[in-house]
């Protein structure tokens, strides 16, 4: 799809200096700027390569006044890096715009749906499934019985979304994401083998959530798992059964929780964090990776360590492992000279 600098400007509300009706039909940035594609310049430091980028148009921002001949046409804006992020969602939500119900696919007569449906070709939609407005499931996706889905939520190809789901509005999903799956239960027996135990409740997915690629959310054992309104997860996160992840809170990769540890809101959490089960993590709390939760947490603390404590205190600890050589060889010493003072002192 093709758009020229004048309809560009006209979104962002930007002023255009060159050609008007020159064309863009791709992005890139401004060092590899090509005929045809459109860049942005925000940064001094990259202020040299709008004199000689091959891009058809610039954004740049309102008070720049170039040094010398420009070849790009230049669409002036309050804040050029705003501006782009501006266009990208756009761009993002014209590529995104599909609909219809492609061949090979299946959904349910029972399911109840909007006419702006997407479904990709040998996607599953099961029974009794409610679909909001604006809903795009890609191919090879699953999305099983009775599950409920808002508005405005990408699918993308490869999800599977297992039965009594509850899924709110403006969410995604990446490939491979896998939500409401058994949670980890398993009653031992006397003679050393399990004997599992029926994973009965649901996933319940607020508003504003996004989870990427190979991340699995288990189903509750009873109750719901819940992840509340803006949590962002990463790819490949384990989210053990009923637990909930509060509001706004954002996981980095390979972070693991264990089932029934309750995750307050506005938290940072590193990747390839450890939680222990059971336990409760406060508010606007830090967890720097690589870290391990095994106790309750309270609001706002830092932790970092495998075994993880306060901030400061693993700072100042560290301080003392990276000398540790050094130590030892110092009470070594002083070891003998203590001997040395008894022997003289006994002899």
């Amino acid at each position: 799809m093709k758009f020229t600098a004048q309809q560009i400007a006209e979104i962002l509300e930007g002023e255009v200096v060159g050609n008007p009706n020159v064309e863009v039909s791709k992005l890139s940035k401004i060092e590899e700027g090509q005929d045809g594609s459109l860049t942005f310049l925000s940064n001094p430091k990259y202020q040299n390569f709008i004199y000689t980028t091959q891009a058809s148009v610039t954004i740049v921002n309102a008070t720049f006044v170039p040094e010398k001949t420009v070849a790009t046409t230049l669409i002036k804006v309050t804040d050029a890096y705003g501006a782009f992020t501006k266009l990208l969602e756009f761009y993002n939500q014209v590529k995104l715009n599909k609909t219809g119900i492609e061949p090979l696919s299946f959904i349910d007569e029972s399911v109840s749906y909007e006419p702006d449906l997407y479904l990709g070709s040998f996607a599953y939609v099961g029974k009794n499934v409610v679909l909001g407005k604006n809903v795009k499931i890609y191919p090879n996706s699953y999305v099983g019985d009775n599950v409920i889905i808002g508005n405005n939520v990408t699918i993308f190809a490869g999800v599977t979304i297992y039965s009594e789901t509850e899924i709110g509005n403006n969410c995604t999903f990446h490939s491979g994401t896998i939500i409401g799956s058994d949670g980890f239960g398993f009653a031992p027996n006397a003679d050393g083998t399990y004997t599992k135990i029926p994973q009965i409740g649901n996933v319940v997915i607020e508003d504003d959530v996004e989870i990427g690629a190979n991340t699995t959310v288990d189903r509750a054992t009873m109750g719901s798992t819940i992840i509340r309104k803006g949590v962002k997860l990463d790819n490949q996160i384990q989210v053990g059964h009923n637990v909930e992840i509060g509001e706004n809170t954002v996981i980095a990769a390979q972070t693991g929780i264990a089932g029934s540890t309750k995750i307050g809101t506005n938290g940072m959490i590193g990747g390839q964090v450890g939680f222990a089960g059971h336990i409760t993590v406060g508010n606007n709390v830090r967890i720097k990776a690589n870290s391990g939760v095994t106790k309750n947490v309270k609001d706002g603390e830092v932790l970092q360590g495998p075994l993880a404590f306060t901030d400061s205190s693993y700072a100042k600890s560290y301080i003392h492992f990276k000398n540790l050589p050094k130590i030892i060889s110092e009470i070594e010493e002083l070891k003998k000279e203590i001997l040395n003072l008894k022997t003289n002192t006994h002899g």
